[in-house]
């Protein structure tokens, strides 16, 4: 942090009075002192101006910021767009904006610039291009952009929910030259709605040139986030998939089954019935085109849909079999109580004759 230099002015001594004859003497006479006479032009110095230490600051301070701030654009300009177009903009960051639906009002209200051609933003050349597209519709985004208008040091960033998937299609489609970074930002305009502090933030750093600005400027883009108090996990794009698919996937089944049952407020809530209410509330605000991408794109998720239903037969079994034994002990009472001190009956063979005397195993004690 740059050290604050006051602005308060010093003490300043009684005003000087200089004197300037208006025709000045030879310059081989000497310069006795005159008082001042009626052709004699008089200055008085009453201040000193203090302010240029405090300018020189202000100078500086934003040059660092400058220094510090990226050009991002965004395409995708919906909900998660917005969402993460408000805290960059606040963290003072250049945006660009391009999306499908005119959105030229909201962008204006945020501080973004919009555009309404691929082509047109391009050529701006930001220094950051962040895919906030659906899991089902990036691959044919990024096979109608025109990378040719881009610099070719550009950093492509997803903000896809399933990672392997986006990967895959980014080194597919990118140009070699093009840095990747693959992230996702746990959370959303629900969940992140009041802070980022806490929320955990996902990235891969796929492919990142050797030259220094490539590395600082990936790492001025992930400091946005650890600037709000995210908590950063690098992890690969494979492991993410692993342990989103019991996490995420699993949640937002939960919440659209819930949804489906119809889970509604009563009077005597619980907290637990609270926070499954909330579970309800938070899925419910994403589409499901988004649940859809996520089993679609998630290898893991197949498995843990048939996790889940394996776990809720195996309760219904465990229910059923106990109410069994409940309308068995009303039914027969004790009845069967002492089964076990019953002579063996010899089961029969499926003709009806006994088995050989050989084929009976004498019992041990």
């Amino acid at each position: 942090m740059l050290p604050l230099i006051s602005a308060k002015p010093q003490n300043l001594s009684p005003p000087l009075s200089f004197h300037f004859p208006l025709f000045p003497s030879s310059p081989t006479s000497s310069l006795p002192f005159h008082p001042p006479l009626k052709n004699t032009l008089r200055l008085r110095i009453r201040s000193i101006d203090a302010a240029q230490p405090y300018d020189y600051e202000s100078h500086l301070r934003t040059q660092h910021f400058k220094s510090q701030s990226l050009k991002i654009a965004i395409l995708g300009f919906g909900n998660f767009g917005q969402f993460l177009a408000k805290t960059f903009s606040r963290q003072g960051h250049t945006l660009l904006a391009y999306s499908r639906t005119n959105y030229t009002d909201t962008a204006k209200s945020l501080g973004v610039t919009f555009y309404n051609n691929p082509d047109d933003l391009f050529e701006s050349h930001p220094e950051v291009v962040i895919l906030c597209t659906s899991i089902l519709s990036t691959e044919k985004v990024l096979q109608t952009l025109p990378f040719q208008r881009l610099k070719r040091s550009t950093l492509f960033v997803d903000v896809l929910s399933v990672k392997e998937f986006a990967k895959t299609i980014l080194l597919k489609y990118l140009p070699a030259e093009f840095d990747i970074l693959c992230t996702h930002p746990m959370f959303g305009p629900e969940s992140g709605k009041n802070s980022w502090a806490g929320l955990p933030f996902v990235y891969d750093k796929v492919r990142i040139g050797n030259e220094e600005d490539r590395i600082s400027r990936v790492e001025r883009f992930l400091d946005v986030f650890a600037k709000e108090g995210c908590r950063m996990v690098e992890m690969t794009c494979a492991e993410h998939d692993r342990h989103a698919a019991g996490s995420q996937f699993v949640t937002h089944t939960m919440g659209r089954v819930l949804e489906r049952f119809g889970l509604e407020s009563s009077p005597i809530n619980t907290k637990g019935y609270d926070t499954l209410l909330d579970l309800v509330e938070v899925t419910a605000g994403d589409s499901f085109e988004l649940y859809y991408g996520l089993f679609m794109y998630n290898k893991n998720a197949m498995e843990q849909l048939e996790r889940l239903d394996m776990a809720f037969e195996a309760i219904k079994k465990e229910l059923f079999g106990k109410l069994h034994h409940v309308y068995r002990k009303q039914l027969f009472g004790n009845a069967d109580e002492g089964a076990g001190d019953r002579p063996k009956v010899q089961k029969l063979l499926h003709n009806g004759a006994p088995p050989p005397a050989d084929a009976v195993k004498p019992e041990t004690s």
